[in-house]
């Protein structure tokens, strides 16, 4: 058991003292490291479990998962008191820090440009900042048409929360949803829609998204699909027959690596999966831009190889939403 003394000790020993640090990188970043003789991972291993285990007073609870060398640093994953750590060390072994400080900014990346730019927008059909999203791009979807690939996709979780029958829709909880498994079925029947009358679907998106919830979607959606001239039948089949099929090929986007476009937004990852909705993907890149239709419009059409006359077009309404809001 971890006592408020083991703690606190612990706390200074990994505490992140920035003007030290700082001033350690700088001056690695000036003079190199040539002058720095480098122990070796054993000698760094024995080191640190020593030091750490005689300020916590427990060297045998204190371990070193695994030391990999990274730049001009030690990236080290310490087990202390059966909490795990991630630090980083000098190579001649005299300093130990929480985590090392980028003091060089991460340029931005550039999202790829292609003749048909591909577009995926990520949500939950019931989280309502995905709404947002939808309301946001439909009409750019509208402006571009066939111009860009602009489809849905659906963020699917395996194992979420207390699982089938409240959040999954199958007894091995592989098929989970945030918001219960109407969510579930809802992606579904949004998937076979976009699927099978793709022209109908931004219609059906709106009012769904209007007229029902995540607890009365199964009910209610059929209603709405007949009065908008969808074949109600169809996509009932297809949720029969191709709706694990479609759910597994969205399990895998979500859990795919995306380039990011702003890697200072992801903590200086250069990649992603799809964890939030909304979650904006152009031309295989998350996009870190602004939520509004005038940005969606110019992102996508900052895609392309060569724009189309419709990007110097300035939609009627502007909407905006606010920043930041994620279901995840």
């Amino acid at each position: 058991m971890t006592t408020k003394k083991q703690s606190f000790s612990l706390s200074v020993i990994l505490g992140s003292i920035i003007v030290i640090l700082a001033a350690l990188l700088v001056y690695q970043y000036f003079y190199g490291t040539a002058t720095l003789k480098a122990i070796s991972k054993d000698e760094l291993s024995k080191r640190i479990v020593e030091n750490i285990g005689k300020q916590v007073g427990d060297e045998k609870n204190v371990s070193i998962d695994s030391i990999e060398k990274e730049g001009s640093l030690y990236k080290i994953s310490i087990n202390v008191l059966g909490q795990n750590y991630e630090s980083y060390a000098t190579l001649d072994g005299k300093y130990l820090f929480p985590q090392k400080v980028d003091i060089i900014p991460i340029k931005p990346q550039e999202i790829t440009k292609t003749e048909k730019p591909e577009v995926k927008l990520f949500v939950m059909s019931y989280c309502p900042f995905g709404n947002q999203a939808e309301e946001l791009l439909a009409p750019v979807n509208g402006l571009l048409k066939d111009k860009a690939d602009v489809k849905l996709h659906y963020i699917i979780y395996s194992n979420y929360s207390s699982g089938y029958p409240d959040y999954c829709i199958d007894k091995e909880n592989k098929y989970c949803s945030m918001h219960g498994t109407q969510e579930v079925n809802q992606d579904i029947r949004e998937l076979c829609v976009q699927k099978y009358q793709k022209d109908k679907l931004w219609d059906f998106i709106k009012e769904i998204n209007d007229k029902t919830t995540s607890e009365n979607a199964d009910k209610k959606w059929e209603a709405i699909a007949q009065e908008l001239g969808i074949d109600s039948d169809k996509i009932k089949q297809c949720q029969k027959e191709e709706g694990i099929s479609l759910l597994e090929q969205e399990l895998a986007l979500t859990k795919k690596d995306y380039p990011v476009q702003d890697p200072s937004n992801h903590g200086g990852k250069k990649t992603q999966t799809i964890s939030g909705s909304p979650t904006l993907v152009i031309n295989g890149f998350i996009y870190d831009g602004a939520r509004s239709t005038s940005a969606y419009q110019e992102a996508i059409c900052g895609a392309f190889l060569e724009a189309p006359e419709q990007c110097s077009q300035q939609l009627d309404e502007e909407q905006v939403a606010p920043p930041g809001g994620s279901c995840e």
